[in-house]
């Protein structure tokens, strides 16, 4: 009986997998067709720049109210309605001969991420036992990294052999391929209250209450998280410039670009592999240190970089040891955070980092108008280091390692 339970497990596990990799594989195709959608429209830079304000206004407008929802509705239904949605509003695009429709479609499909991403994190920890945890965001990963690397690659292909239309319209296919899917999984907390709950004044108070009042009583966890964050955010400010950087300071034309973002991704995909491989081996420490650590190490050799050797060397690091430190993290948050308001802790908390992400992307591109933009990116990628150091600092804390007891090494090395 339990060894049939164990199989109908990982049955599920590689259905969901197989999902959430077809939507974001679908992403990566459409993330380049939008783009030149866009250009092909307007023929302005400004206008193409503006498509990734989008995500950040949706987040603001929509993860302090949406955690609520997320934590009192069945989140299977949340998954397969936001698909259905995003695969309908991304289907219109084409249609449209302007940008301000397609700015609009823009808008709502980052509200619906919004509800999609904290309700598929919910589901996952629900789902996925704690001791497949590990392994299972190492494979998360490593589809990511894949699609990171093979979705832009369609997407120029379908753009020589067919039109962007196309492209985009394979990407609402792939969500709709994602909502059949997850239809096909269990209903891992059908007990919810299926009735959407009106939205009051009173309810959003005592929710973000309970959120600080679990932030008090768990710093220790909030700490992680925020670094984690800041890491992810520092990061995201740099890549920002990384044309304006490679380009000016560098030298380098858009070709040797390209095959750097490329050679990111090969790093990518190479490291998720080697996760995925040793995730049974590897604790969650060993992936948290060494990830956060040698990723900070590829940002700044990328910063003090004069050659196309070296830049591609960093980039090859900081892809490389990206998937330690992300799965590290997200076995981590899923271990210690309360299952019940993890979507309203992770919308409030993304609330926090959409406006830092906003003002880092200002800062970094502000302080570029007035530097040069290498002392810009020497500053964040040293900034970057000791926010590791941080990181790695609490990671160590003797009398804090039962926050990080990994169950999937014990049980391998048992």
């Amino acid at each position: 009986m339990i060894r049939k339970s164990n199989v109908m497990q990982r049955k599920n596990s590689l259905l969901l997998l197989f999902g959430l990799g077809i939507s974001t594989l679908g992403d990566f195709i459409y993330l380049v067709a939008i783009n030149v959608l866009v250009l092909k429209l307007t023929g302005s830079a400004a206008a193409v720049a503006g498509l990734w304000m989008m995500g950040p206004i949706a987040s603001l407008l929509t993860k302090f109210w949406s955690g609520s929802l997320i934590d009192r509705l069945n989140i299977r239904r949340i998954m397969i309605g936001t698909d259905i949605l995003r695969a309908a509003l991304v289907a219109t695009i084409p249609f449209f001969s302007s940008v301000l429709p397609i700015y609009i479609c823009l808008l709502f499909l980052s509200v619906s991420k919004a509800f999609f991403e904290p309700a598929a994190l919910t589901y996952i920890t629900h789902a996925v036992p704690e001791e497949d945890r590990k392994q299972f965001n190492s494979f998360r990963s490593l589809i990511t990294s894949s699609a990171f690397l093979v979705g832009p690659a369609i997407s120029g292909a379908l753009l020589l052999i067919t039109s962007v239309d196309i492209s985009i319209w394979l990407n609402a296919v792939s969500f709709v391929v994602s909502a059949i899917l997850v239809y096909f999984l269990p209903d891992v907390n059908a007990s919810t209250n299926q009735t959407a709950q009106k939205i009051s004044f009173q309810m959003l108070k005592n929710d973000w209450g309970e959120v600080f009042k679990y932030s008090h009583n768990h710093r220790f966890i909030v700490k992680v998280y925020f670094l984690a964050q800041f890491f992810m955010i520092i990061a995201l400010g740099m890549d920002a410039q990384e044309v304006v950087f490679t380009q000016q300071e560098l030298g380098l034309s858009e070709t040797d670009y390209g095959l750097l973002i490329s050679l990111t991704g090969v790093g990518s995909i190479l490291g998720a592999a080697v996760v995925s491989s040793l995730a049974k081996r590897i604790s969650i420490k060993a992936l948290m240190i060494s990830g956060y650590l040698m990723v900070s190490i590829g940002y700044l050799v990328y910063a003090f970089s004069f050659s196309f050797v070296t830049v591609a060397l960093g980039f090859m690091v900081l892809g490389f040891f990206n998937s330690f430190s992300g799965t590290g993290f997200m076995t981590f948050y899923q271990n210690n955070v309360p299952v019940g308001m993890m979507g309203r802790i992770s919308s409030i908390f993304g609330i926090f980092q959409s406006l830092l992400q906003i003002l880092f992307i200002l800062l970094i591109g502000f302080t570029g108008e007035i530097i040069p933009i290498r002392y810009s990116i020497i500053g964040a990628s040293t900034l970057m280091l000791f926010v590791s150091m941080w990181q790695i600092k609490l990671v160590l804390m003797p009398d804090k390692s039962d926050y990080f007891e990994d169950r999937s090494v014990l049980k391998n090395t048992s």
